[in-house]
């Protein structure tokens, strides 16, 4: 048979791995660059117009389809479990350097709003929690693969003690060391983490044990803030009061002064959550249309705290469900993944993990955009504005397209190595002789046949 020319039309036919994961990380992608086109002018600089806007996120997403390749050709996923051996480390280095307040002139941990979640290397600004989410979730999937199969070397005689320095222990230092800079990111990281230490198989009992030490951790530094008297772990008391405060401000609004200062204190509180709501109940079922949006000139972090209210208001509630139908699909698509990658724990463990972080963050984020629990600060994946975001999450489908495609030619290579269901070196004869015998069977034939010849012997 000749081999099918290679052309520009067939050339996605051609592409390996699992397409319906292009799909959907192509479509979130010119999601994102129509959205920051028109989502809000707060993001433009001196001097700029929406155009150079774009171009800036152009730039953005040319780098992450980048990274996305370079996972994509690593022929070997022995490649990805090195590198996620490294990921505790390079995690805990980046918490360390953001919580000491480092500042070296050329690298520096930076305060914004109380809390420190960047690190500035030059002109470029780092986004510490996004990078550690998909670092923690790669180094679980390498360090339960590896205690697993026994490769681990330190604490080998006592796998007890073992599983507490590589799993346990990284698990519950790394959500600690993220409470500080951020209630909501150490909870979700926390909480991914957790999901991805039982999907490893743990026992039940070991479970449950790690569970009750998540929460004597948040205890504990709850007391620490209360003790202080919020001079330490400042930001405890913002999520207590986000989860906890029971005040009205709306009624506080309605019937404060117009101008005083405790009305504009609670306008300030309740300004995104209503707006969105706005933004959400004014879309309707098709929305207003691209770049027609009111709301984005009343919340300033539309763009992404509440990039899923943006795109209801401007494409509706279809728009929405378009974008939780990408989701959803990733999960499933990525369910299909893991179970085609055969005993492969690391890549199970990766695929699964790295799907349930990003639509466990996108679930969370429209969740908070449609009034159904406190907001949390977690972007929408690939689509709200954030270079560092953004790029680990073009890492996290570049590794789950990267093992899709390893899985495939394990897959395919298995297929050709089974045994025929017909012998090839059989004549035809003995091949019509055979089918007839299974047409005469399923027919009944044959078994009428044996009734008869027992007949007679009797």
């Amino acid at each position: 048979m000749a081999e099918k020319k290679k052309t520009f039309w067939n050339f996605f036919e051609n592409t390996e791995g699992d397409k319906v994961v292009w799909i959907i990380v192509l479509m979130l992608i010119m999601v994102s660059i129509l959205c920051i086109f028109s989502s809000t002018s707060r993001l433009l600089g001196p001097g700029q117009s929406r155009l150079d806007l774009v171009w800036d996120h152009l730039k953005i997403v040319i780098l992450g389809i980048a990274l996305i390749l370079i996972c994509y050709f690593i022929p070997s996923i022995n490649f990805f479990r090195k590198m996620s051996s490294l990921g505790f480390i390079f995690s805990l280095g980046l918490l360390l350097m953001l919580i000491s307040g480092l500042d070296l002139g050329f690298i520096r941990s930076i305060e914004i709003n109380g809390a420190r979640r960047i690190i500035q290397v030059g002109p470029l600004q780092l986004h510490v929690n996004e990078v550690v989410k998909v670092a923690m979730v790669l180094y679980l999937s390498w360090a339960i693969d590896a205690f697993k199969k026994k490769e681990l070397k330190l604490l080998a005689d006592t796998p007890k003690y073992q599983k507490i320095a590589y799993i346990y222990g990284p698990f519950l230092l790394i959500t600690a060391l993220l409470l500080p800079g951020s209630n909501s990111a150490a909870l979700f990281t926390g909480g991914i983490m957790f999901l991805v230490i039982l999907l490893g198989g743990d026992s039940g009992k070991d479970m449950f044990i790690l569970l009750l030490a998540g929460v004597a951790l948040l205890a504990i530094c709850v007391g620490i803030y209360k003790i202080s008297d919020g001079k330490m772990l400042g930001r405890i008391g913002t999520g207590i009061s986000r989860v906890f405060d029971d005040e009205d401000y709306e009624a506080k609004v309605m019937s404060s002064r117009v101008g005083s200062v405790d009305y504009y204190q609670a306008l300030d509180e309740i300004r995104q959550p209503y707006s969105a709501k706005i933004a959400v109940h004014q879309g309707g079922f098709l929305g207003k249309g691209p770049g027609q949006s009111t709301q984005r000139y009343v919340v300033p972090d539309i763009s992404e705290d509440y990039m899923f209210s943006f795109i209801i208001e401007e494409y509706g509630i279809a728009g929405g469900i378009v974008i939780i139908i990408l989701y959803l699909s990733l999960l499933a698509r990525s369910a299909i993944i893991v179970r085609n990658c055969g005993k492969d724990l690391y890549a199970k463990l990766a695929v699964a993990g790295l799907a349930l972080l990003i639509c466990g963050q996108a679930f969370l984020h429209i969740c908070v955009n449609v009034d159904v629990g406190p907001m949390t600060g977690q972007t929408l994946p690939m689509v709200s504005h954030g270079a560092s975001a953004f790029l680990c999450f073009c890492i996290a489908f570049g590794v789950i397209l990267s093992i899709s495609k390893i899985a495939s030619k394990r897959i395919e290579k298995e297929i050709r190595n089974a045994d025929p269901l017909v012998d090839r070196h059989m004549d035809s004869v003995a091949i019509e002789n055979d089918l007839s015998d299974l047409d005469d069977f399923e027919s009944g034939k044959e078994m009428e046949n044996g009734i008869i010849d027992e007949d007679y012997e009797v």
